[in-house]
């Protein structure tokens, strides 16, 4: 299979189901931020952080497949328009509460550092808000067609991400970057 195949050229892309979508719109837009997301999980991955954070950045990474197949079937009634589902949010949400008991309660602001994998987490959190501002905007759209649990997806998404760059800086004994208010 060619990686090229010309069709782009003219500045259009296809999605799931009929129909050609411009580079820039919304939807496009969209689930390339979840796509670049998933990089930077995979960035954060060849960190080589411990098994058990790997195995949950893996699973992520396929999640956000599903997100990006998801936005990239506009039609109610596709494939895969419907497939990310309130339990994938409910996950998400038992993740957090699972981490969280890991870590000393949250006093005062963090700033994004500490050790290099609690750093890449933290800009992956960055993008999951741009995500679910982007998926947002593709919402309030009328024909953007967006399922609810989608929203809810990435909105949890980056709360775990946030609960994961901490924890990471607290496995490997790095205190968080506090924010000293000035």
């Amino acid at each position: 299979m060619k990686i090229y195949t010309k069709t782009g050229d003219d500045g259009f892309t296809g999605v799931l189901g009929p129909g050609r979508y411009a580079k820039d719109d919304p939807r496009i837009s969209a689930y390339g931020t979840v796509d670049e997301l998933n990089a930077v999980l995979g960035l954060v991955r060849a960190q080589k952080v411990d098994e058990d954070l790997d195995a949950l950045l893996a699973a992520l990474q396929n999640q956000l497949f599903l997100v990006g197949a998801a936005l990239a079937d506009p039609k109610p009634g596709g494939p895969f328009h419907d497939a990310v589902t309130n339990d994938h949010a409910s996950s998400l949400e038992t993740e957090i509460d699972r981490f969280e008991a890991e870590l000393p309660p949250l006093t005062q602001f963090i700033l994004p550092g500490g050790s290099v994998a609690a750093a890449q987490i933290h800009l992956a959190r960055t993008v999951s808000r741009r995500a679910e501002r982007e998926v947002v905007g593709l919402a309030r759209d009328p024909e953007g067609d967006v399922p609810k649990p989608l929203l809810v997806y990435l909105n949890r998404l980056s709360d775990l991400l946030f609960v994961l760059g901490r924890v990471v800086n607290q496995r490997a004994g790095v205190p968080d970057v506090t924010w000293s208010k000035p």
